[in-house]
């Protein structure tokens, strides 16, 4: 039988779930970090800042937060072209919840 405290975790596993495949994957978190610190970045900058990334990675991880929201991509027409990325309002939100990420890593990695 289910109790009150199942129905609460029923209610809100939906949102949990949202959440989790937005931020989920190995690079969404180090670009929102890096696009979060340094505001419009250009492709191959990006992918000096985040280090060992694959082209094709970047680019899907990249197309990726582009269609859920979080990400924008300007292209700039021009010779040669020029595309920046830079994240959007609903980007920019997830920002305090990765800052409190790193306060917790500090508190409680081993030192």
């Amino acid at each position: 039988m289910k109790t009150s405290k199942d129905n609460v975790a029923d209610n809100q596993e939906p949102f949990f779930g949202y959440t989790l495949s937005i931020i989920s994957g190995k690079w969404k978190l180090l670009v929102i970090y890096y696009l979060s610190k340094n505001g419009a970045v250009r492709y191959n900058e990006l992918q000096r800042m985040i280090g060992k990334i694959t082209y094709r990675t970047l680019s899907s991880t990249l197309k990726e937060m582009e269609s859920d929201g979080l990400v924008h991509r300007e292209e700039y027409p021009q010779i040669p072209p020029k595309v920046e990325y830079s994240l959007t309002e609903k980007g920019k939100s997830i920002w305090p919840i990765i800052q409190e990420m790193c306060q917790w890593g500090e508190q409680y990695k081993e030192k």
